[in-house]
């Protein structure tokens, strides 16, 4: 496995790929990486000749009072998970490499309607971060095929819109969430808990699967299903962010003509954020 964390050294191996025919998949990641991570790389590794993965704890994502400097870094352990997997470049650039000229003169990438609400109505200016580190490291890598987890879903949504909107020749692959024997959707945040807390937080995804079984059986009093849920999390020790339902692709609020849903809910447990989602077709 290559380790690379100079642009000039990336875009050099690129080319020498390219030339050879070979073809590449892409896996975005910040780091400490968990067997959610490593189930996009083994995704990856099925797609494309070669495989690279990018370790970078994007500042732009973050708002004012979020936890960039807690962020928790764990680059060796991530490499060498990596490696294991015969993953052939590792790009760790700084915060330099990638913002040169620093975040106020930084051009940026808005993707209008499916970032907003949720995720975005909670995290100003979170999905512009997003979506422009993300068109950096594609402009970068120049990938075929780009990974990412289902349990970011409006994340998702947004890259993959972002893509088909300015015309980027890549497949943006979903790959299922990963979950805890509780069914606790694995992210680096859940390092954040105790097992008491942890206990609670599986309660997320319970309530979850209660509202897709009421989908599933034809009910569609969405607000009903969705201040339900709202009242579960809340009696378990879950503050709700938003809990709701959804047209699957374009994210907006559904309507009983839809048969394609996805159910979207984040909750504080203390200061963890959860978030997670469950499709649901009818």
């Amino acid at each position: 496995m290559q380790s690379i964390t100079e642009i000039k050294s990336l875009r050099s191996q690129i080319k020498a790929w390219r030339q050879q025919g070979q073809s590449i998949a892409f896996v975005p990641t910040m780091g400490n990486l968990h067997q959610g991570h490593f189930s996009l790389v083994e995704k990856a590794k099925t797609l494309a000749d070669k495989v690279v993965v990018s370790i970078f704890v994007n500042p732009m994502q973050f708002g004012q009072n979020e936890d960039l400097d807690n962020y928790p870094r764990t680059l060796a352990q991530d490499k060498q998970g990596l490696a294991e997997l015969e993953t052939d470049i590792v790009f760790t650039p700084s915060v330099e490499t990638i913002y040169p000229n620093g975040l106020d003169t930084q051009s940026f990438v808005d993707v209008p309607g499916v970032s907003e609400g949720y995720c975005g109505g909670s995290r100003a200016g979170h999905f512009r971060g997003v979506a422009t580190v993300v068109t950096k490291l594609f402009n970068l890598v120049q990938p075929d095929f780009a990974c990412f987890g289902e349990k970011d879903y409006q994340q998702l949504q947004v890259i993959k819109t972002m893509v088909h909107d300015l015309s980027m020749p890549i497949e943006i692959i979903g790959v299922p969430t990963q979950r805890e024997v509780s069914g606790l959707a694995m992210s680096s945040r859940n390092g954040y808990l105790s097992e008491q807390e942890k206990d609670v937080a599986k309660v997320l995804y319970k309530v979850l699967s209660s509202a897709a079984g009421e989908l599933k059986a034809g009910i569609r009093e969405f607000d009903k299903i969705e201040q339900g849920a709202k009242s579960q999390l809340e009696n378990a020790g879950l503050k709700t962010d938003y809990f709701s339902i959804a047209h699957r692709s374009t994210l907006k609020p559904a309507t009983k003509e839809d048969d394609e849903f996805v159910i979207l809910a984040a909750a504080f447990l203390g200061t963890v954020r959860l978030i997670d989602n469950i499709q649901v077709t009818q």
